[in-house]
């Protein structure tokens, strides 16, 4: 008896949110019928999981932007390789540097049973636990917009291609930015995530060594840390304080101490307009909040799929077996 009760609730779920899903634009109240303890229920895994491990709350964050910009929101990178697909897990900007999939793993599980069925999809789990992540560390709230579905495929190739990397110059960051049809402050505002978080030495490794544009005392510090060959894999911190949301990253770049080429490239000194951005948020940290939450939401309306796009995984990192 018990078991065709949860059956029928798990059939009214499903029902209404094919209702939902008639109507394509993203919406801050999607699940309030559906499932309305959704998103309390993400939030308080999410705080565990960074109080656990405050790193988590970068990894979860970057999780986010990882899988918007490729394909848009849509939980691509989520999922595993299989036999016939190469996913994105192993593309060379995710490769041994993305992680927090066994917190999305719970999240996912949990919601299962809390919503008594499959309803909430992957990607609105990644962008609902980046926001979740970025207050657990100090940061300010910002409404997330909810109703997107899951891809059934992932593409290594256009994970390679789409994802900016940590060596690009100004000129390709503005580009790679607006060929997701964000703006160069969306670029100076979401690079202000990296207030969270580390890199690993291989990544920063030629900016110490061979950068002319790096404070001598940051690069020395850093080099005792990182070897000029070897130990690829130890951490440094983005900026000084990586468990806390935070304006400490702006006021590195204007040090020169950006631990990345591709976020020094922000602040040159040459009174740029990425310059006089940097300077704004250095000196306005309650206007980088607000800015932040506008450009998080910029970035989580990349090409989501919605309506009857895609599909709702049961499990975030396999599509449904039909």
């Amino acid at each position: 008896m018990a078991t065709s009760h949860k059956l029928i609730l798990s059939l009214l779920s499903q029902l209404l949110l094919i209702c939902h899903l008639s109507i394509a634009d993203l919406t801050p109240d999607f699940y309030d019928d559906i499932c309305p303890q959704a998103l309390p229920t993400i939030q308080t895994l999410v705080e565990a999981a960074v109080a656990d491990e405050p790193r988590m709350g970068a990894s979860l964050v970057r999780l986010h932007f990882h899988d918007c910009f490729v394909n848009g929101c849509d939980g691509s990178v989520l999922l595993d390789d299989t036999p016939t697909m190469t996913g994105e897990k192993t593309a060379k900007p995710n490769n041994n540097s993305i992680r927090g999939f066994d917190v999305i793993d719970s999240i996912k599980s949990n919601l299962n049973d809390v919503c008594q069925g499959n309803v909430i999809s992957c990607a609105d789990i990644l962008a609902v636990a980046a926001r979740d992540s970025i207050v657990a560390l100090g940061g300010s709230s910002y409404g997330v917009l909810l109703g997107r579905r899951d891809a059934t495929s992932a593409s290594l190739d256009a994970a390679n291609s789409n994802i900016p990397a940590p060596n690009f110059n100004l000129s390709q960051l503005l580009s790679n930015f607006d060929s997701h049809g964000l703006a160069m402050q969306d670029l100076v505002v979401l690079s202000g995530a990296h207030t969270l978080g580390f890199a690993r030495c291989t990544i920063f490794r030629n900016r110490i060594y061979n950068e002319s544009t790096i404070d001598p005392d940051y690069a020395a510090s850093l080099e005792s840390v990182c070897p000029i060959s070897g130990d690829d894999d130890v951490l440094a911190s983005l900026d000084d304080t990586p468990a806390s949301v935070d304006t400490d990253y702006y006021q590195g770049l204007i040090q020169s101490r950006g631990l990345l080429d591709s976020d020094q490239q922000l602040y040159q000194g040459d009174g740029s307009d990425t310059d006089s951005l940097v300077q704004y948020y250095s000196d306005n940290p309650s206007n980088f909040w607000s800015d932040f939450g506008a450009a998080m939401i910029n970035l989580g309306n990349l090409s989501p799929l919605t309506g009857d796009g895609g599909e709702v995984r049961e499990n975030c990192r396999v599509i449904n077996q039909n």
